[in-house]
């Protein structure tokens, strides 16, 4: 019956996707309305509102079929060439098994287990914790992850990750969020680009005549056109937000589901979420790859631009419905290149500083004379790095 609801879920949001992205489209004449409603304020003028509004209404119906075809071009272009757009501003590159043995290993034994084609399996050398698939069909699907994931994570929650990924694939998220994005991209662009033009132009024009025919100067419409004009603009952009929000929202959900699924193993999901928690920001990375990731980390006041849901949320899910276990927030060890400067000593031998504290090697500290005394109830006195043995006689008789 899990099942049966996860694959059921599935289908749902597929079709709410086709919905959502016919309605980007639906955006995109929005916006070509309100250019068309500008464009009458500038070359014609201060004329009635009711004519503004009518010649705008006879250009759109002129300009949608260009609108169209410019929206389908930037998409397929988009198909193309966004994998290499996105390695270019993450810095991924392609591996093989015998760069990354265990990793490539644990996405194929996934792949066998399900009879998924195998994506193309990237890496992004980066200490943040992350990692996300792109991809529009089989030939292009692709799941990157980043180093600092790697060295933070065991195999069981790699594998876990892994199959978060590829559950985005399995379920044509991938898909969906890239056209999504993408046609997102030109709301943004053309919003803009119309927002430029109409503030540049400042609503003066030359003369000319309305579309109705003949010359009416001083209708006092040009203002109320201008408003229309950037509500609408404001309203595209707004909805554009929110459709790319709500198509990348609920699905973390049903990835995380999805690995379980997969895995069989539902405590490795969750403390790889834990680990990832708020340590996944990609500096080279926008928004909009930011929202591909399994963890976009929120700057936002409010929870109602998130991308994603929180970490906490999901982690209770799947504590609700996989019978999971949570470990709380979970601390990472760092590596001997990532430690904290601020752990290095001050001073001392181990301080990297010379006698006169100047960067170099660490001070070499005086030797003692041969014979000297050893004072008992103290440390011996250092003649090496571990100290010299004291005298046979003062040796402390072990219990």
């Amino acid at each position: 019956m899990a099942a049966y609801g996860l694959y059921t879920q599935m289908q749902s949001n597929r079709r709410r996707s086709v919905v959502l992205l016919v309605g980007l489209f639906f955006l995109v004449y929005l916006l070509v309305f309100a250019g068309a409603l500008g464009a009458e304020v500038v070359l014609k003028g201060d004329l009635p509102l009711e004519f503004l509004l009518r010649g705008a209404w006879y250009n759109f119906k002129i300009a949608w079929p260009y609108a169209t075809v410019g929206a389908v071009i930037w998409i397929l272009i988009a198909y193309r060439f966004h994998q290499a757009m996105i390695d270019s501003m993450t810095g991924g590159h392609d591996v093989t098994r015998a760069e990354e043995p265990k990793l490539y290993n644990l996405l194929e034994n996934l792949c066998i287990s399900r009879g998924i084609t195998m994506p193309k399996l990237k890496v992004i050398d980066d200490v943040a914790l992350n990692a996300f698939a792109t991809g529009m069909n089989e030939k292009q699907y692709s799941i990157t992850v980043t180093t600092g994931l790697q060295r933070a994570l065991n195999d069981a929650e790699m594998e876990s990750v892994l199959g978060h990924e590829l559950t985005h694939i399995r379920n044509g998220d991938v898909r969906m969020l890239v056209i999504a994005l993408v046609i997102a991209g030109v709301v943004s662009f053309f919003g803009e680009l119309l927002f430029r033009v109409i503030f540049n132009s400042g609503g003066s024009s030359s003369g000319g005549s309305s579309s109705g025919g003949g010359s009416k100067k001083g209708g006092g419409g040009a203002g109320f056109a201008i408003l229309i004009a950037i509500a609408l603009i404001l309203l595209a952009w707004l909805l554009a937000v929110v459709i790319r929000f709500a198509l990348s929202r609920q699905r973390e959900y049903l990835a995380d589901a999805g690995s379980v699924e997969l895995t069989k193993n539902p405590d490795a999901m969750i403390s790889a979420l834990r680990k990832i928690e708020n340590r996944g920001e990609l500096p080279r990375a926008n928004s909009a790859v930011m929202e591909m990731c399994i963890d976009n980390p929120r700057t936002d006041i409010t929870d109602i631009f998130a991308t994603h849901p929180s970490i906490e949320r999901r982690v209770e899910t799947l504590v609700k419905m996989a019978g999971g276990h949570d470990p709380g927030p979970l601390a990472i060890a760092q590596s001997d290149d990532e430690a904290d400067p601020a752990e290095t000593p001050a001073e001392g031998p181990w301080s990297g500083k010379s006698d006169d504290g100047s960067e170099g090697e660490p001070a070499t500290p005086p030797a003692q004379p041969q014979n000297a005394p050893v004072e008992l109830g103290r440390a011996p006195k250092q003649d090496g790095p571990w100290g010299r043995r004291a005298p046979f006689g003062f040796q402390k008789r072990r219990s």
